[in-house]
């Protein structure tokens, strides 16, 4: 190349990258996800229910890895896991939880025995493999929200056992699938996956039919997160500001996941 080429090249070059930078677009290193830690048994379990899994997926037209979602409801008692295979979460499965403690409303203490609300996520150092209760992840309890509202307590998890003093304990078995599909997402990039946890499905009518609860305004609060979804079938930015959950729009940023998606298969 001549001197002037070379310039030219390089002014075109820096013009791209001010661009990129500009629009929020550039990625100059991927990050690299943590991986899950695990034990011989945690290893050996998920060996065991992977072709099951597997095949339901394939039926489904899933694959293991793919991102997940989950949405937990006190009322039927439903957790729900959704996953992505490009084009908007697709709901996988619908288990019955096993057992959880506590009503419709938030925690609020220590100890009250309460299973708690909201929004919450799980990177791969909340996975717990070594859970004297089966299998386990760490949904995140207390958040933002929670810490500015003094809400305390903490190690809330979904867990095997059918046991629950605040948690949400499903059977083994369905703990094993759930802690599979949670282990290979992140195992395979997914940075972290959302939980969020209603009292029940924040429809008009259910809002109507319980209208007199003490909790209708928290609930109302949770109610946007909730129909944000329901209509775009991606999971919603949710931040906390002045302490309450804000749900964010981020049009650029879903297409810009769309764009990426569709260029990898």
């Amino acid at each position: 190349m001549r001197p002037d080429q070379i310039h030219a090249a390089q002014c075109k070059s820096l013009g791209v990258l001010f661009f990129l930078l500009l629009t929020g677009v550039l990625f100059l290193c991927p990050a690299t996800a943590a991986e899950p830690p695990s034990t011989p048994k945690s290893e050996g379990l998920m060996a065991n229910i992977r072709p099951k899994v597997e095949q339901e997926l394939r039926g489904k037209g899933f694959s293991l890895g793919q991102p997940i979602f989950i949405r937990i409801f006190k009322l039927p008692g439903v957790l729900e896991v959704w996953m992505n295979r490009g084009k908007g979460f697709e709901l996988f499965k619908s288990y019955r939880i096993c057992n959880y403690s506590g009503f419709p409303g938030p925690k609020l203490s220590e100890g009250d025995w309460q299973a708690p609300e909201g929004f919450y996520t799980v990177s791969a150092e909340q996975m717990n493999p070594k859970s004297v209760y089966h299998l386990a992840f760490d949904i995140g309890y207390p958040n933002e929200f929670d810490v500015a509202k003094n809400r305390t307590g903490g190690l809330i998890m979904v867990h095997g056992n059918c046991q629950s003093v605040g948690c949400f304990a499903m059977t083994n078995a369905r703990m094993e699938e759930i802690y599979l599909l949670a282990n290979e997402s992140l195992r395979q990039g997914q940075e972290y996956f959302g939980v969020h946890i209603f009292p029940f499905a924040l429809t008009p009518l259910n809002l109507k039919k319980f209208a007199a609860s003490p909790w209708m305004k928290f609930w109302r609060s949770l109610e946007p997160g909730y129909t944000a979804f329901e209509q775009s079938r991606r999971v919603p930015d949710v931040t906390v500001q002045n302490g309450e959950y804000v749900v964010v729009q981020s049009t650029r940023k879903l297409a810009m996941q769309q764009m990426f998606a569709e260029d990898r298969r």
